[in-house]
């Protein structure tokens, strides 16, 4: 091959490899997805919550931003408002109000970011993804071991007092309180003494301290404060022995409760939720990707109770491992 013939062949390589003599730009990084989280207080079951986020956040390579409403209606539609303004990509929220958050949200999904609901429920259909527990079973599941525990050590006779949440979330309150009734249902000797709503724990041990002048044989709360309250109620009277607990969700002090000798706090039933904030990051990151995604996903809840001590360390290791 002639030298200006080698030439001609390796401009026309050249040319047809860049497009005409254009240089092609080097394909840009994928950018990172973003996402906007609303805690909906500062207790350990949304930082446990957290806690799945991050991890399925870095493993996914989201940009994920957390924000917390402290309980507070106002503080959450706020943070909303934040989050459609800076167009994050999409918005993980547990609305404290199934109506009262639904306006902010609403706003949102118009302004085109996916929303995703986790723990709580919002009214409508502008959630693309929610997950939850399944609230009533929650309940049934701690009314089961506590039928279980009066048919054995008091005759299927006893008093029983209700320590609720349902005035502050009324669908997700409701249904743990009418799931652990149900779980009693057909109980002859069995009378419901009390039913009051005190979901924080100075405000349940007070709650608690007045209403064992009724005299309870037992006393299942709710949710993770209501059960430190009940639990430091009747201690603080020295009924240890005469009274014993039975409650919902799970912390370190609920297990340190399970473990105690003084055999108050008999059994409780927890949530999942470093599993539910996983899903919800997992969901959301679909979404923004056009990818297929259920509509909506139920965990179960699991029972631990203080004479499964092995099943008691796996959760104290979990909760340790999951907690930043």
């Amino acid at each position: 091959m002639t030298r200006h013939k080698l030439t001609a062949t390796l401009l026309l390589i050249l040319t047809a490899s860049c497009g005409g003599g254009k240089p092609t730009a080097a394909p840009a990084a994928a950018k990172a997805p973003v996402i906007g989280a609303v805690l909906m207080q500062q207790d350990q079951f949304f930082r446990l919550n957290e806690a799945g986020m991050r991890a399925a956040a870095t493993r996914l390579g989201a940009d994920l931003r957390v924000q917390n409403a402290a309980g507070a209606l106002d503080k959450e539609v706020a943070i909303v408002e934040t989050f459609t303004t800076q167009k994050v990509a999409a918005i993980l929220v547990s609305p404290l109000s199934s109506e009262g958050s639904l306006p902010a949200l609403r706003r949102a999904h118009e302004a085109g970011l996916a929303v995703v609901t986790y723990n709580n429920a919002l009214a409508g259909d502008i959630a693309s993804f929610a997950i939850a527990s399944d609230q009533a079973s929650l309940g049934a599941t701690s009314g089961r071991a506590a039928r279980a525990w009066i048919e054995a050590k008091l005759g299927g006779k006893a008093k029983v007092a209700i320590i609720g949440f349902a005035s502050q979330l009324p669908e997700q309150g409701g249904a743990r309180q009418q799931g652990f009734k149900s779980a009693l249902e057909g109980m002859a000797g069995v009378t419901i003494v009390a039913e009051q709503d005190a979901w924080e724990a100075a405000q349940a041990t007070t709650a608690v301290g007045e209403l064992l002048a009724k005299q309870p044989d037992l006393i299942w709360a709710a949710n993770e404060g209501g059960t430190v309250g009940a639990v430091t109620a009747v201690r603080n009277a020295g009924a240890a022995g005469r009274i014993v607990v039975f409650g919902t969700d799970l912390s370190t002090q609920l297990l340190d409760f399970l473990a105690a000798p003084d055999g108050i706090l008999q059994a409780v039933t927890a949530q999942a939720p470093v599993e539910m904030g996983t899903a919800a990051v997992e969901a959301a990151v679909k979404l923004i990707r056009h990818e297929a995604v259920a509509k909506s996903a139920v965990l179960p809840g699991k029972l631990y109770s203080r004479d499964k001590p092995d099943e008691l360390a796996a959760a104290r290791a979990s909760l340790a491992a999951a907690t930043p």
